[in-house]
């Protein structure tokens, strides 16, 4: 008499089912705790922004990063040109200089849309996508700009 020692087909496919439906379960779990994890690391990000931004309009007289250089009699004007000034040194009207900054070290990328250039306008964000923020000139606010909700965030 011979042994045959093994697993059926049967039994086989049953492993098979039971792992696809645990697999079923859990798939969904992991995708809504990534999402979770960009959430958070936007709100991180927005936070440090704005805070960095505001230590810049401290030491800038007034003004924030996205003002053309300028000197003691000058009218500031709008360039856009934030994320420069916020990962380089500049002097106190926002010119290349050595007196203040850098304050960051890198310009951190949107966890949405992976972008992190900034739209400069007197214009609520619209969360189109386009770039990675959003700096209303009019308020002086930064937002993301990937989504509608996270617009108002």
């Amino acid at each position: 008499m011979t042994l045959n020692k093994g697993f059926t087909l049967v039994e086989i496919l049953i492993v098979v089912i039971i792992l696809g439906i645990l697999a079923a379960i859990v798939i969904p779990q992991f995708s809504s705790a990534s999402n979770d994890a960009r959430e958070s690391a936007l709100a991180s990000d927005l936070q440090t922004l704005r805070s960095q931004m505001e230590l810049y309009n401290i030491q800038h007289l007034d003004q924030y990063p996205d003002v053309s250089s300028a000197n003691g009699g000058a009218t500031w004007t709008s360039d856009g040109n934030i994320v420069a000034r916020m990962i380089g040194k500049t002097d106190e009207y926002g010119q290349t200089g050595t007196t203040f900054g850098p304050y960051m070290q890198k310009f951190p990328t949107n966890a949405f849309n992976g972008k992190f250039d900034v739209v400069v306008e007197a214009t609520p964000c619209a969360g189109d996508g386009s770039t990675g923020w959003h700096f209303d000139t009019s308020t002086g606010r930064l937002s993301p700009n990937d989504t509608p909700a996270h617009a108002a965030l």
